[in-house]
This record gives C-alpha cells, sequence and structure tokens, in this order.
C-alpha cells in the first residue's frame, strides 16, 4: 500500500504527462480543444481517474471522449515511460463537471443580484414601521425618565 503523498505526486505526474501527450502526439481530429483538470490516483497506484473538459459544444465533448479512449493506450504507455513505476496505472478518462458547476453557480447568483435589485427598488422611499433606531440606549432612556419627573 502505498502512501497518499506518493499517489499525489504521481497523479501530478499523470496529469502533466497525459496533457503533454495529447498536446504533442496525438493527432486525432476528433480531439477538440481539450484541458486536464485533475488526475486521481487510487491508494495501491492500480487505477488513475483523469479529469477533463472540453471547450465547445456537446458533439465536440462527445467527439473528444472518443478520440481519448481510443488513445487510451498510448497515453497509458507514455505515463509508463515517463514515471517509472512497477506497474503502469490503468487510465479512465472522466469529463469534469466543474464548467457546468460554475455556469449553475453563476446563475444562482444572477438571480441573487436581480431579487436584492428588486428589493432595493420597492424599499426606496419606504418609511420605519416604528422607530428609525428601535435600540435602546441606556444614557438616553434614563434622560426622558427625569425630564418627566422634573416637569410634573
Amino acid at each position: 500500500m502505498a502512501d497518499n503523498a506518493r499517489a499525489r505526486k504521481l497523479a501530478d505526474r499523470i496529469q502533466v504527462v497525459v496533457a503533454e501527450t495529447l498536446d504533442r502526439r496525438i493527432k486525432d481530429p476528433r480531439l477538440g480543444f481539450v484541458t486536464i483538470t485533475d488526475a486521481r490516483v487510487t491508494g495501491d497506484l492500480r487505477e488513475a481517474t483523469v479529469f477533463y473538459t472540453v471547450y465547445g459544444d456537446e458533439e465536440e465533448r462527445t467527439a473528444s471522449a472518443a478520440a481519448l479512449e481510443s488513445a487510451k493506450g498510448i497515453l497509458r504507455s507514455e505515463v509508463g515511460r515517463q514515471t517509472g513505476v512497477r506497474f503502469t496505472p490503468t487510465l479512465t478518462f472522466v469529463p469534469d463537471a466543474l464548467p457546468e458547476t460554475a455556469r449553475t453557480i453563476d446563475d444562482l447568483l444572477d438571480r441573487a443580484r436581480a431579487q436584492d435589485e428588486q428589493v432595493r427598488e420597492a424599499s426606496t422611499g419606504a418609511k420605519y414601521a416604528g422607530e428609525a433606531d428601535p435600540y435602546r440606549r441606556p444614557g438616553e432612556d434614563d434622560n426622558d425618565e427625569n425630564e418627566d419627573e422634573a416637569s410634573e
């Protein structure tokens, strides 16, 4: 069983090797603008999951996924050659959900800004239901009571 630090280092190295190999050696026309975002290796260093994003529409994402699957053997060979580990991990490519999550968060923030603007517009010209400052201060209440007693 390898320690977590070794698995992290191997994952970082796999990420770099796969990205460089895709850039330099893989000439598949189906491969779009692919970015390798992360790599994770199991504790026994036998399996590696490589996360990627593709810039483009759904058709380009599908074509890039097929190109990555067909290039898996070349990529694994290159990972084995450049890392020098006893057993080269199997590679699994997973589309990263980061762009969709970021887009969802941006949409939620836009909705929150619009609702804040509606509240701001509704509160323009509004008056307080009670006093403007509803909190009591110790010095102010005592003065009011003393003035009432002095006037009697």
